[in-house]
């Protein structure tokens, strides 16, 4: 029998193994061509490209925030400090699931959905390698129970900032201001390489108008760090620049001694250096804690602030308007004087009334059985208001807007404190423009007794009384006094002092006669404010005022204790003192005080007898 045998096709078997070495051929030269190409494209096109990656991944740039300015009073004692806190901040390039970190976060350290939407906003304008805090002040007992649980948080860590403080909260409020977050807005208008590596901007007062000496220069530090992003060697370190420190006019206890003075009740107190210009005392009452506001206030605490009827966070001392009652009378009767329309000792019968001429509405007296004869020194003492009905017609409201410029009346003062309102002193001019009417004699009558149209703010009182003090001297409101620390400070620089009223006469003259009746209202026998006179080794020059918060018709009668107390009139003083040798002027304006003699006038003697020592 045959065998089976399987006859070899050689030839078909050589052709086969030729095509596959062929096609294996043909593989590994495009392979190899393909890792050529890739070697000659790294080594040679994209070095530049890849070697700043690899750099990149090898070296870290971290931004060193500058430390913010100190802000003093002028006895040294700190009103802005910073204080060391710890914050959890996360890197989000060095996280895998930020989502999903963020949720352990929430459970680890009972994070809220405020602060998680704080946070996302922050990363959304900042760089993914910038460090981004989550939240702000950690406890010991959060930082220790982090600590415990690092290792699970990659890109997450615990950093040591320095925070802004102000220890005296809301006695400073409405002077030094505060800082907070950066928003959107203020983010378009700022250097983005002056705030490497700081979150937060002078948001009002001082802090505000001041930003750019207070914040200073940030620094850099270039480091070289290993896979995990944790540092192994410093290659650079470029110290940031410190902020300025700031030493202001302020007293800080004369600050406290007005605050108390105003005791439940709102208003205003300013006392300004008649030689300087400083502040020493700019109180807002009611006031605010800012401390919350660096760190991010929570809706409700701020809402209660915005919408508390007592309004906190309104700086009643710098725009506030208000009417300036009868401390506008001094200034009127000087007009008076200076334009020659009175004498000082011409004498006016006052019934209680004043009546234009053929009209039978009768403009009142506060006095209802009226004061009788009276010259310029009694008009001003017992601050008969007809007298100052007829003089203000005299005079005329054209003469009288001349005049009452001259102090400042409807202008900022340009203290170096941003959101400075400007009062109004109305005239002709102001009325048809804004309401497009002409002006009436009556308007005038009511003008000169600081009603109608006029308003004032604390700050424009205190300095035209400051000006009445130097007959005619401007002085410049300012609240910072040196710039720096030491050897290096810089003195606050106020425009050149000039008349503010001109050509004022020598000491015997009309100004002389304004301040001996101002000084007979504190220490004269029928004086208005005569309580606050006593016991004390120096004069004192002022004004009392009454305004009305609204009108009473003309047969009815003001009552306080029917009136709610919102309703009630606010109470006004003006002083300066010592007459022979002015250092100081003071304005208080207590909201729904009722008497200026009574109320705001004893608030000011304290202040007096601080100052100047008894």
């Amino acid at each position: 029998m045959f065998q089976n045998v399987t006859i070899k096709d050689s030839i078909r078997e050589n052709r086969l193994f030729l095509n596959r070495s062929t096609v294996l051929f043909i593989i590994v030269l495009l392979l190899t061509t393909g890792l050529i190409a890739r070697l000659t494209y790294l080594q040679i096109i994209g070095h530049e490209h890849y070697a700043d990656l690899a750099q990149d991944n090898r070296v870290k740039i971290a931004p060193l925030p500058p430390t913010r300015g100190i802000i003093y009073d002028r006895a040294g004692k700190i009103l802005a400090e910073n204080k060391p806190v710890f914050n959890l901040e996360i890197t989000p390039e060095q996280v895998p699931d930020l989502d999903e970190t963020i949720l352990a976060l929430s459970t680890l350290l009972t994070l809220d959905k405020q602060v998680i939407d704080r946070f996302h906003k922050l990363r959304k304008r900042s760089k993914a390698f910038n460090s981004i805090p989550l939240k702000l002040r950690l406890s010991d007992e959060e930082v220790a129970l982090f600590a415990a649980n690092r290792p699970r948080f990659p890109g997450v860590d615990i950093h040591a900032r320095l925070m802004r403080h102000y220890p005296y909260k809301e006695l400073t409020a409405h002077v030094v201001g505060y800082v907070g977050r950066i928003n959107e807005r203020e983010l378009k208008s700022i250097d983005p390489r002056s705030y490497r590596g700081t979150y937060q901007i002078g948001k009002n007062g001082i802090e505000k108008t001041y930003e750019a000496l207070l914040h200073g220069k940030p620094g850099y530090l270039e480091s070289e760090v290993n896979v995990q992003g944790r540092r192994i060697n410093i290659i650079e370190r470029v110290l940031s620049l410190p902020g300025e420190d700031l030493h202001l006019t302020l007293d800080i206890e004369m600050q406290r001694l007005a605050h108390e003075a105003l005791g439940k009740r709102n208003g205003a107190i300013v006392a300004i250096d008649i030689k300087t210009g400083g502040l020493l005392t700019f109180v807002s009452k009611p006031g605010y804690d800012p401390n919350p506001f660096v760190y991010g206030i929570d809706h409700k605490s701020y809402n209660a602030l915005q919408y508390s009827h007592d309004r906190p966070l309104f700086n009643r001392a710098l725009r506030g308007q208000y009417p300036p009652g009868s401390t506008i009378k001094p200034f009127i009767g000087l007009a008076g004087l200076r334009y020659s329309v009175i004498t000082a000792k011409q004498k006016n019968f006052c019934p209680g009334y004043y009546q234009l001429p053929n009209l039978e509405h009768r403009y009142r007296d506060w006095k209802k059985w009226g004061h009788g004869s009276v010259d310029l020194d009694i008009a001003i003492t017992q601050s008969c208001d007809v007298y100052f009905y007829d003089l203000a017609l005299t005079l005329g409201i054209d003469r009288i807007h001349e005049y009452l410029s001259l102090f400042g009346f409807g202008q900022r003062t340009g203290l170096d404190i941003s959101g400075e309102k400007q009062g109004l002193l109305p005239s002709r001019t102001w009325k048809r423009k804004a309401r497009n009417q002409a002006w009436f004699p009556g308007e005038t009558l009511i003008t000169g007794i600081g009603q109608g149209f006029t308003l004032v703010t604390p700050l424009q009182l205190a300095r035209a009384t400051a000006i009445m003090a130097t007959r005619g001297m401007n002085v410049q409101p300012h609240i910072v006094d040196t710039i720096g620390s030491g050897v290096n400070s810089v003195p606050f620089s106020p425009p050149a002092t000039e008349q503010a009223v001109k050509n004022p006469p020598p000491k015997s003259s009309p100004w002389q006669r304004v301040i001996d009746a101002m000084t007979h209202v504190i220490h004269g026998a029928r004086g208005t404010a005569k309580s606050i006179g006593k016991d004390i080794s120096y004069q004192i020059a002022g004004k009392t005022g009454t305004a009305q918060v609204f009108s009473i018709g003309q047969e009815e009668e003001y009552d306080e204790e029917e009136i709610e107390e919102r309703l009630r009139d606010h109470a006004l003083f003006i002083a300066f003192a010592p007459v022979k040798d002015p250092q100081i002027a003071i304005s208080v304006i207590v909201e729904n005080g009722g008497h200026g003699g009574s109320v705001a006038a004893p608030m000011a003697g304290k202040l007096f007898k601080y100052y100047l020592g008894d």
